[in-house]
């Protein structure tokens, strides 16, 4: 058996299959007070399970709304999560060489899945619960192409159709992305689309809309609502879906102690909050129950589309056109259609109520970075590491080092963990843009932002 510092020299630190999760950690236990309710679009009062019930099977409605601390997987989710998970951690050696740091930078790598980004995890177990509750087709919307990548995946594998929602400008930006979705039996539209009411609407407004998040989110939700044998499925921002993707950190968790370390700082990247939540929230549940309450956890955020640090703690649609429910979130207004910047799966105008409500109450806290900053980063990273990394997880990479050098500054040797939750080699289009001088820093539009807000529905407490 390998001794204490034997592992403290290892740069790999893998688990054994049996160490996959077996139950998913829900945050929803742990919080001094219930997350607020989600209302109803039009009578703003909140929704029960059957106002869900068009949307989502049953099963995900109820781990949306559950306080119970552990939730066990099924064994037919670990038998796919074994074709990649446990994934692995790794200490950045070259990087802290590099940076001449006396931190110690881990990373958890979650671009080893076959979508290549940490979105199965979630994505299995919703095509599972929607197999198993006899569903026949998803709609879904995605932004870079991870999510859609993931669902078309996890359709493929459990028999079911699947049809996605590609914002426009990340559909032109990705083709590849949009093949290997196809390669898995997935139909591709660019979203805004002719195929829904939501994406007419839109184009009548604006024919050349670069499309958002938000507006891809109306139109599958408007599929899903419109047709008897499809469900909706969301890769981020619900509560159920944060909690899926707790693997990361709970396998994270363990895999520390075998380096025989533990984390003063954890990072990742936030659009929506599911790969954010996912490493973060196992760790936040210490902070909850008043232990290591120095650790700090922290959200990064692109400076172009910043719901964190920018945006209002309000109620809020999830989508653009309205279709959703209100959820209490901070948002820069669902009207709100960020900059076409290449971290395409983090141009979301709101954020996962959960990650907010840590955020408002101090257990986590928020950075906004550019995006010329972020692929400088994510070129150090990938030229000490070897790894080319999504230029969503750049964020991360960008933050990270920015704490090892502020560990090198003053003098401390903290150890930071980050999520790498997805490798960039079907965004290499963003890094010949960047290798080029091409790309462009965009502005936090605090007057767009404004004019946004105006539109946010008037909720009385």
């Amino acid at each position: 058996m390998a001794s204490r510092a034997t592992d403290r020299n290892r740069t790999k630190f893998l688990l054994d299959e049996k160490d996959i999760p077996s139950k998913w950690y829900n945050i929803q236990a742990d919080l001094k007070t219930p997350a607020p309710p989600v209302l109803h679009p039009s009578t703003k009062q909140p929704i029960g399970p059957q106002d869900l019930a068009p949307l989502f099977p049953m099963e995900l409605i109820k781990q949306e709304v559950s306080r119970e601390r552990w939730i066990a997987i099924p064994e037919e989710i670990r038998e796919v999560y074994r074709l990649w998970r446990p994934s692995p951690l790794y200490r950045a050696r070259r990087l802290e060489k590099m940076l001449g740091t006396p931190a110690r930078i881990y990373y958890k790598y979650e671009g080893v899945s076959p979508a290549g980004s940490h979105k199965p995890n979630t994505a299995v177990a919703q095509a599972y619960y929607n197999k198993k509750e006899k569903v026949s087709r998803l709609s879904t919307e995605t932004g870079a192409g991870q999510w859609g990548s993931a669902l078309s995946l996890a359709c493929q594998l459990f028999g079911l159709q699947c049809k996605v929602y590609m914002v426009k400008v990340s559909y032109q930006q990705k083709p590849y992305r949009r093949i290997m979705m196809e390669t898995w039996g997935a139909q591709v539209v660019a979203s805004p689309s002719p195929d829904t009411q939501s994406g007419k609407k839109i184009l009548e407004q604006d024919p050349n809309s670069p499309g958002s998040l938000g507006i891809a989110i109306s139109e599958a939700v408007e599929d899903a609502a419109t047709r008897d044998d499809t469900k909706y499925s969301l890769g981020s921002v619900l509560n159920h879906v944060l909690m899926h993707q707790t693997v990361i950190g709970l396998e994270a968790k363990k895999q520390l102690e075998k380096a025989d370390d533990a984390a003063d700082i954890v990072i990742g990247c936030a659009g929506g909050g599911s790969n954010f939540a996912g490493l973060s929230f196992p760790f936040a549940a210490d902070k909850l129950a008043g232990k290591n309450k120095k650790m700090r956890i922290v959200a990064v955020e692109p400076a172009a589309c910043p719901s964190l640090t920018k945006g209002k703690y309000v109620y809020d649609f999830g989508d653009t056109v309205g279709l959703t429910p209100l959820v209490k979130m901070h948002t820069l207004g669902h009207t709100f259609i960020p900059a076409p910047l290449h971290a395409g799966g983090l141009r979301y105008h709101g954020m996962a109520p959960l990650v907010c409500k840590l955020y408002d109450e101090g257990v986590i806290e928020a950075m906004a970075v550019p995006q010329l900053a972020t692929f400088q980063a994510a070129m150090q990273f990938a030229r000490t590491e070897g790894i080319i990394p999504a230029p969503e997880s750049a964020h991360a990479v960008r933050v990270a080092i920015d704490e090892a050098l502020r560990c090198k500054r003053d003098g401390k040797r903290q150890t930071i963990l980050f999520n790498l939750s997805g490798h960039g080699h079907f965004d290499l289009g963003a890094y010949e843009a960047y290798l080029a001088g091409k790309l462009q820093d965009y502005e936090y539009p605090a007057a767009k932002v404004a004019e946004a807000l105006t539109q946010v529905p008037k909720v009385t407490a």
